[in-house]
């Protein structure tokens, strides 16, 4: 079986060997504080068993065996087809880390960072083996939510980003590539963007923090849990996303403040996206999202109250 390393064994590397040792890899837990690879063994063994009740893991026990604490970053690296690393969100602490790693791993390992902030040209660009390195950002906990951005550098071999993205495919991740290296990639980006209006439409008194959360756990999030916001606006209005930019665009612009909903930006957008604009599809298209919605209202009728 292949086997990985996991470097730092805090919430992301847990979160990452839990994957990683569910689906068959050998697992090596390395972190330079004392006894905390170890440590992470037991969280790791409940995370397993866990998704294991819930139908999401075949055999926790045979994939905690999966798991093997290394002694040291040497031991850890031996053999490695892959390195996730998870450790401390600074440029310093990344170039340490990356410059032993670029020393002792296989050549032909590929190396990708966790970072949620720091964009690898940042802090490979000194390294030997950098055209191997790329940036792998989860979201915590990457065990449960699957989506994990692929930023490469200028200098990452394209191949190695595929690479990546296959293994990370079959693993039961989420993988997208980030074309081009841009501050707080994807996902940040746009949860930046939601926070920012939230926290002004709180401080303005247009509405309180319950009733704003409630408009996206009960509004948008419904939708956005099975469709993104390509797909979701696709489906309102008959004729698809150049019928929804015809009739919203203007406004949304006025809304925003921004350019952004531009015939630049909307023929973008068209030159890549997939299916047929008709109302034909559409119409069956909605169908189906309606049955998904009706579906996921049921589960969350009959979910636990969440906790005080």
């Amino acid at each position: 079986m292949p086997k990985v390393a996991i470097v730092g064994a805090g919430l992301i590397g847990r979160a990452w060997a839990t994957v990683f040792s569910s689906h068959g890899w050998t697992t090596a837990l390395y972190d330079p504080a004392p006894g905390a690879a170890k440590a992470a063994k037991g969280h790791i063994a409940r995370n397993l068993k866990e998704l294991a009740d819930l139908g999401l893991v075949a055999d926790a026990k045979g994939s905690a065996a999966n798991l093997v604490v290394a002694e040291d970053l040497a031991g850890a690296l031996k053999g490695v087809a892959f390195v996730q690393e998870s450790g401390p969100e600074t440029v310093a602490a990344k170039q340490q880390i990356h410059g032993e790693i670029d020393r002792l791993a296989p050549a032909s390992a590929i190396v990708a960072s966790s970072t949620s902030v720091l964009v690898s040209s940042l802090w490979a660009r000194e390294l030997k083996h950098r055209s191997r390195v790329l940036v792998a950002h989860p979201v915590n906990p990457p065990h449960l939510v699957p989506i994990v951005e692929l930023c490469p550098a200028p200098w990452t071999d394209r191949q190695v980003v595929e690479k990546a993205r296959k293994i990370y495919e079959k693993i039961g991740q989420v993988p997208i590539t980030v074309k081009k290296e841009i501050d707080g990639f994807v996902l940040n980006r746009l949860q930046a963007v939601l926070l920012a209006e939230a926290y002004q439409l709180v401080g303005d008194g247009i509405v309180s923090p319950e009733d704003l959360d409630k408009t996206i756990k009960d509004g948008l999030g419904l939708r956005w849990a099975f469709m993104g916001p390509f797909e979701t606006i696709e489906l309102n209005a008959p004729a698809g996303i150049p019928d929804y930019d015809k009739r919203y665009a203007e406004n949304l612009g006025r809304l925003t403040g921004r350019d952004a909903f531009s015939k630049r930006n909307a023929k973008a957008i068209m030159a890549e996206w997939t299916g047929e604009q008709s109302p034909e599809r559409i119409a069956r298209l909605s169908r189906w999202r309606d049955g998904r919605l009706a579906a996921l209202k049921a589960h969350k009728r009959a979910a636990k109250k969440k906790p005080d």
